[in-house]
């Protein structure tokens, strides 16, 4: 078997489909084409944080904030296992290039949005898209390379990341300062669309047809499961307690026919078997809680420094930028420190930097300004880029070619099922917290982050809201911390010994 290649049993299909000789040839453009199509839903976070105080402060709807992020990240975790398996059985480039266009759409339809409901109902479309970009991305990776190039590779992956933070905020704040804030949702369609051109020339498929059944059914209810369930959690303090019962009520109830349902189909939407593996339980759940962390974070950090500190967009920007800067570095870092170590070590490391880091935005107050904020952001940006890396490589190395997509799928569903509960209750504590301390404050804090808006503002009302959104949000990095705290237990479930070097049984 060749060091750089697909193994030729691999190439000849033995396992439902492999990859031809040629697209060994075209490693390096293939590899391009998976980062900025990675690159493209990852800045999508990162821009729309920089970006949401000042949509906020035009569109309205301060309590709809957090359904901004929580709406895309849930279209996008129910999406991601149908998609999964739709690439196991027609091929990862055709679901691919049918994901990108729907992100696309929904970018475009964003950007013309003229009240929040109709924006969080297009974030919707976007998720929908998303869900195949990312998970499809790392597959074809996964597949063209081998277990030990899979570190390095997973590793520039996870910097896109890095990078995308970087510049989603940066070029967020500069839009909303020197342009519109539509654009924010326009700039991903050159790079959408090359990414998708480059992969629909490059990429060559051997794909061995089989009759499958897709979970449609499932998707759905867990949608409906999902969805109701952080309705009531969100919204709780602005609907009838007989309101949140309904909610709540229906969401267990469709959960329990959810699981019934899957129960008895002979191939459900997340393939059973692969739960009874210890790496993957291990590193979904963990993927899971890191997530949670990440979107806690960045979706509420850029609200902190332009509604309590009263900094500028660019302030918040920076800020979250600098989790960029040491995610793509510890990604790099993790990558190797994975070889010469193992998974669990990298993990435990990566788990221990999101609790300091959450342990020093609880800390937090606007006395101490943006270079406090931006130390958490930092120390954070260092967990989730050994988290992160450590997941998906472990992951990948535990199946062979015709689940590899079934598996990937599965870890990055539950990565965004994270991140949507991360923004969902962050965004419920910060309700309660606002309507407990003031009801009226959730109609007046939307002033607080459009600039034009705040200056109209007396002295004791910027004080007064400043504090009540500096008290709202410290209770939320509380939750962060406590997601913090159960990656740590997840990680230190990681079987002992294992690294990409003896972890390719499968290759």
């Amino acid at each position: 078997m060749p060091d750089n290649g697909v193994p030729p049993a691999r190439i000849a299909g033995i396992e439902t489909a492999g990859v031809d000789r040629q697209t060994e040839t075209r490693r390096p453009l293939i590899l391009a084409a998976c980062l900025m199509a990675t690159f493209m839903t990852a800045v999508e976070s990162t821009i729309i944080a920089t970006a949401m105080p000042t949509i906020v402060g035009d569109l309205g709807g301060f309590s709809l904030f957090s359904w901004v992020f929580a709406i895309y990240l849930l279209t996008q975790a129910v999406s991601i296992p149908v998609y999964g398996r739709l690439a196991d059985i027609h091929g990862r480039k055709p679901v691919f290039l049918i994901g990108a266009g729907l992100f696309l759409c929904g970018s475009t339809l964003c950007g013309f949005s003229q009240n929040m409901l109709a924006l969080i109902g297009f974030r919707a479309l976007q998720g929908f898209g998303a869900g195949a970009i990312q998970p499809i991305a790392a597959t074809i990776l996964g597949d063209i390379y081998n277990p030990t190039e899979r570190g390095k590779v997973q590793g520039l992956v996870s910097s896109v990341f890095g990078v995308s933070a970087v510049i989603g905020p940066s070029l967020g704040a500069f839009i909303i300062e020197h342009l519109s804030w539509p654009i924010v949702f326009w700039v991903n369609l050159p790079i959408g669309a090359a990414a998708m051109i480059m992969l629909s020339i490059l990429l060559r498929e051997r794909v061995e047809r089989r009759q499958h059944q897709i979970d449609w059914i499932g998707s759905l209810l867990l949608l409906i499961a999902v969805g109701t369930l952080m309705a009531a959690l969100v919204q709780n303090a602005s609907l009838s307690i007989l309101a949140q019962l309904i909610l709540i009520f229906v969401g267990l109830a469709t959960l329990a026919v959810l699981i019934l349902h899957e129960r008895s189909i002979r191939e459900p939407m997340l393939p059973l078997e692969l739960w009874r593996h210890r790496v993957i339980v291990t590193g979904s759940l963990g993927s899971c809680a890191a997530g949670a962390v990440m979107m806690g974070v960045s979706a509420f950090l850029p609200a902190y420094v332009q509604g309590a500190m009263g900094r500028s967009a660019l302030a918040g920007g920076i800020v979250l930028g600098a989790m960029s800067v040491s995610w793509s570095l510890a990604s790099i870092v993790g990558a190797r420190l994975m070889v010469r170590t193992t998974y669990r070590f990298v993990a435990i490391l990566g788990a221990l930097a999101l609790i300091t880091g959450c342990g020093l935005l609880i800390t937090l107050t606007p006395a101490r300004g943006p270079a406090w904020a931006g130390l958490g952001s930092f120390v954070i940006g260092i967990g989730m880029g050994f988290s992160n890396t450590v997941f998906i490589v472990s992951i990948q190395a535990s199946v062979p070619w015709r689940q590899r997509g079934a598996a990937t799928s599965s870890s990055m569903f539950l990565r965004f099922i994270g991140q949507s509960l991360g923004a969902a209750s962050c965004g419920a504590v910060l309700n309660a917290t606002l309507s407990w301390l003031d009801p009226h404050a959730r109609y007046s804090a939307d002033r607080m982050l459009d600039p034009t808006q705040r200056v109209g503002l007396s002295a004791a009302e910027t004080a007064h809201l400043t504090d009540l959104i500096a008290r709202s949000l410290h209770n939320a990095y509380f939750l962060t911390g406590l997601f913090s705290l159960l990656t740590l237990v997840i990680a230190l479930n990681l079987p002992a010994g294992l690294n990409p070097t003896r972890h390719a049984s499968h290759d």
